[in-house]
């Protein structure tokens, strides 16, 4: 598993971890039903703290990415409920369209900007 940690980031490691795997599911490197590393394992491989291995892994079964199994550990599992993601995608995009709104970035420019992240990830947009 490739992942790269910014150190200099202020943005939080556990939170930068948990994107790049969501990332990883996005361009499927990453399938449903692929185990990720132990927390030790990982947190070897990347020189960080378990705990914050552990953190991103618990936020990551919060929002639907993985279950957690005993046995296999933490393992790609995407039951994420379609609304619930909808919703949250809704507040998320409402800071950000307001911050485009306000240095006058126009919709067509927004909506060109959604189809080209959205290839990267192989899906095009059906609208």
């Amino acid at each position: 598993m490739f992942i790269e940690i910014d150190f200099n980031s202020d943005e939080a490691i556990y939170m930068q971890l948990r994107n790049q795997i969501i990332l990883g599911i996005a361009t499927s490197r990453f399938q449903e039903g692929d185990m990720l590393p132990s927390v030790r394992q990982l947190a070897d491989n990347i020189g960080i703290n378990m705990h914050t291995v552990n953190k991103a892994y618990t936020v990551l079964k919060q929002e639907g990415y993985v279950k957690v199994d005993r046995r296999k550990g933490a393992v790609i599992a995407l039951d994420i409920d379609k609304m619930r993601a909808l919703e949250e995608i809704r507040r998320e995009l409402q800071v950000t369209l307001a911050k485009a709104s306000c240095k006058n970035i126009s919709g067509e420019e927004v909506h060109a900007l959604i189809d080209e992240i959205y290839e990267e990830y192989g899906k095009g947009m059906d609208y």
